[in-house]
């Protein structure tokens, strides 16, 4: 009989917690309409809310959706401030659904590590980035043109360019680490809208964007030493 009670009472309260944050999620919809909600959930601490917005952006809230508690929220016995940890948590990409037969693919090495990288041809950072990638071995590197049209209006003339080249990776290295840009207009399909919809969907919203083999998303270029880093990790991990 007691268990059975439990049991009752688990499929009472589990409703209940579902009503109040889909209420919450509807609450702070109205409240914020240029915000993306992700997740609403009932957090373990002081009766909050957890909240994710705009891919990896966490905030939590009160169960009428008055108050939001942004930035810092502050576990005083550890000294972490758990609203980055459950960002950081938050940022990973399930690398089974990158597709590599749309990637340019460079094997440096034994190529045991693996690093996908989401790169615009005109991004000055991506450029930076693969200087740093230069020094990085035993590694293959899965690079997806991202060209962000918004900000580099030739970008996805470049990218298509160096997909529809007899020689990928030649084209493509020879223009962010030597500025040779690749000349005239596409000749061929490519992949590259499917790569700026699959992006979208994955929340990475800037270039670079790198993924590690592990799964862990870092938005932006890393120096050498910290790629290093991540990518013996992901062996860990």
């Amino acid at each position: 009989m007691k268990r059975l009670l439990i049991t009752l009472l688990a499929m009472l309260a589990a409703p209940a917690a579902l009503a109040d944050a889909d209420a919450i999620k509807k609450a702070l919809s109205e409240k914020l309409p240029d915000v993306q909600i992700r997740s609403v959930s009932k957090s373990p601490y002081a009766g909050l809310y957890e909240v994710v917005v705009n891919g990896f952006n966490v905030f939590y809230t009160d169960e009428k959706a008055e108050i939001g508690i942004f930035n810092n929220l502050v576990d005083l016995r550890t000294r972490k401030n758990l609203i980055e940890a459950r960002a950081e948590e938050l940022m990973k990409v399930d690398v089974s659904l990158l597709p590599l037969d749309k990637a340019i693919v460079k094997v440096r090495g034994n190529g045991a590590r693996k690093l996908y990288v989401f790169s615009d041809p005109d991004c000055p950072f991506c450029r930076q980035l693969e200087k740093e990638l230069e020094g990085v071995n035993n590694v293959t590197m899965y690079t997806f043109l991202y060209p962000l049209t918004s900000i580099h209006p030739d970008a996805m003339r470049k990218a298509e360019l160096i997909w529809c080249s007899g020689d990928r990776a030649q084209v493509y290295y020879d223009l962010m680490l030597g500025g040779k840009e690749p000349q005239g207009q596409p000749t061929c399909n490519t992949p590259i809208k499917e790569i700026i919809k699959l992006a979208e969907q994955l929340y990475i919203t800037g270039t670079p964007g790198l993924v590690f083999g592990n799964g862990k998303l870092v938005p932006g270029g890393l120096p050498r030493h910290q790629i290093e880093a991540q990518l013996d990790a992901q062996d860990k991990s």
